[in-house]
């Protein structure tokens, strides 16, 4: 059986693992936004980045992509998600039922926000979130990179999002 991943954000171009097929997919019931602070990856404590997470909102949807794993690398890839995922617990790990182009379903390991955890911050505007991804820094680099390169894949792949898009227009000019 076909081990499954969804990606939306850093997963898109960064996987980290063995990809046998990439399907592009829908998420329904969750949107991708930056609604979680980032003290490791793309932030410090000292000053948070953001980063991207799934938000369950009632009729919302997330284009992504559904990775599926080479074959013999489940094991493996299981464990490197959670200890890269599950870093501070602000994500649940999730089975969850995408769409794929064709009509089909497939169940995809799936990262979303846990909304009571203290590095949820949904609601922000997003002046307010081009702030702080324009000056924030983590161990993985700025938080800059992670929003162009989000948009940017996501763009190639013709699933644009429009909030990305401004974010990184706007983000462009906060740091020129």
């Amino acid at each position: 059986m076909t081990m499954w991943v969804f990606g939306y954000g850093s997963l898109l171009w960064n996987p980290g693992f063995p990809v046998a097929r990439r399907e592009v997919a829908v998420l329904h019931g969750y949107a991708r936004s930056f609604c979680m602070t980032s003290i490791h990856h793309r932030g410090s404590e000292e000053k948070p980045g953001l980063v991207l997470a799934l938000d369950a909102v009632e009729d919302a949807h997330c284009k992504g992509i559904a990775l599926a794993v080479e074959s013999g690398h489940e094991e493996q890839t299981l464990a490197e998600l959670r200890e890269r995922e599950l870093i501070s617990s602000a994500y649940l790990e999730r089975d969850l039922a995408v769409e794929l182009g064709d009509g089909s379903s497939v169940t995809a390991v799936t990262y979303v926000i846990d909304p009571h955890h203290v590095q949820y911050c949904g609601g922000l505007s997003l002046e307010e979130q081009a702030q702080i991804i324009a000056h924030a820094v983590g161990g993985r680099g700025p938080n800059t990179e992670y929003l162009y390169n989000t948009a940017e894949h996501l763009a190639e792949i013709g699933l644009h999002d429009s909030d990305l898009d401004w974010l990184a227009g706007r983000v462009r000019e906060i740091t020129a």
